[in-house]
């Protein structure tokens, strides 16, 4: 087998766990595992636990898409063409979209034997969200030229690619490390309870607000078991207010909040999950977040009925529901929780489903693009 020098290019920081840096560092520690050399070129981090990181900028925390990141301010451009002269990669793997102030200005200094692909990553969940990245297209319309290869993570991203830069993408699924979920063992405290899981960032668009309204629904019917635990996975900038909600409707006994979950810790809570709830409203490109849930959780993962997240549960229409509408939110959770058969049957299926996503079989894939990239530079 061939081996490359790969660099995979993020405006963003290493140091969160967000979506796209979980697929650059599972990729790339998969490649390097494999005798490929990778490098990661960023705006700013803090990680010095990663070999090859070339940290050129510096970045600036923004909110985009209900999501909080980081955008680099201008890079030198001495500095970009400094480094990939002295590093020669055979391919330059770019997250978009991109910046025009180090992705973009990456790109164009590459050189004419380095193939450079490109990963879309983004959906949208405004009209406003829609209007950046087209105008963004413009800004970076010189350098979208120099790909060789695009790629998007889901046939959203891949429509939102095409009606926003205009570029043509085929679609390789998500990735990422999922033999951690396979067989983690849950929390003691969790082992013999029955537990309603909610995993994610606390902000509006992820759906934690409606996740309780639905507890506090079925709190009131007395609908849940008397073993039930609810547990909160996550911390962001809406914990305050949910856990007054929590407070003023005496869900306090009933409702866990654990804050930040290291990835060490994540496969453990959620191998406690009966049911492992992401009511996201919209903006979710893929969702990494159910592969990780459908890995690890003892029984079903139920999913907010957004463009992304029906990108991967479409086979399977029953587990997503519309989040924002409490009382079906709520069926949802007590139809899983009254029928234990339905979901068993729901988890087998997850089960077998979520290996097809696991990183070997996608990476082989993107091997094959890296193929025909270099190709059409070298021939």
């Amino acid at each position: 087998m061939e081996t490359y020098k790969i660099a995979f290019v993020l405006d963003d920081s290493l140091d969160t766990p967000d979506g796209v840096q979980q697929y650059v560092l599972n990729l790339g520690r998969w490649l390097a595992d494999h005798g490929h050399i990778v490098h990661y070129i960023v705006g700013e981090t803090k990680r010095t636990d990663l070999p090859h990181v070339h940290s050129i900028g510096r970045n600036i925390k923004v909110r985009f898409n209900q999501n909080r990141m980081s955008i680099p301010l201008p890079v030198s451009k001495r500095k970009i063409r400094k480094l990939l002269q002295q590093e020669e990669y055979d391919i330059v793997h770019v997250q978009m979209p991109y910046s025009p102030m180090l992705g973009g200005r990456v790109v164009k200094a590459v050189s004419t034997y380095t193939g450079v692909v490109g990963t879309f990553h983004i959906a949208p969940h405004s009209k406003m969200v829609h209007f950046a990245n087209s105008v963004l297209r413009m800004m970076v319309n010189g350098s979208l030229s120099r790909f060789d290869e695009i790629i998007s993570v889901s046939r959203v991203a891949q429509d939102f690619a095409w009606d926003t830069f205009r570029v043509e993408s085929s679609v390789v699924p998500n990735t990422l490390n999922l033999s951690p979920f396979y067989t983690p063992l849950p929390f003691e405290k969790y082992e013999d309870t029955t537990n309603i899981i909610f995993f994610g960032r606390l902000v509006e668009r992820k759906g934690c607000r409606y996740f309780l309204k639905a507890i506090n629904r079925l709190h009131k019917q007395k609908s849940l078991p008397d073993d039930c635990r609810v547990i909160v996975c996550g911390k962001g900038p809406q914990e305050a207010a949910l856990k007054a909600y929590v407070k003023q409707n005496h869900l306090d006994k009933l409702v866990t909040f654990t804050g930040f979950v290291s990835e060490a810790d994540k496969p453990r809570y959620l191998a406690g999950g009966d049911i492992i709830a992401y009511p996201s409203t919209g903006g979710e490109s893929f969702g990494i977040v159910l592969l990780e849930g459908m890995a690890a959780g003892r029984g079903v993962v139920i999913a907010g009925d957004n463009p992304g997240y029906a990108g991967v549960l479409g086979e399977r229409p029953e587990v997503l529901f519309e989040p924002t509408n409490e009382e079906v939110f709520a069926a949802k959770i007590e139809k899983y929780l009254m029928q234990p058969k339905l979901r068993e049957e729901a988890h087998d299926w997850q089960q077998q489903f979520v290996r097809k996503f696991d990183i070997p079989n996608v990476a082989d894939e993107i091997l094959v693009i890296y193929d025909e990239a270099l190709h059409k530079r070298r021939s």
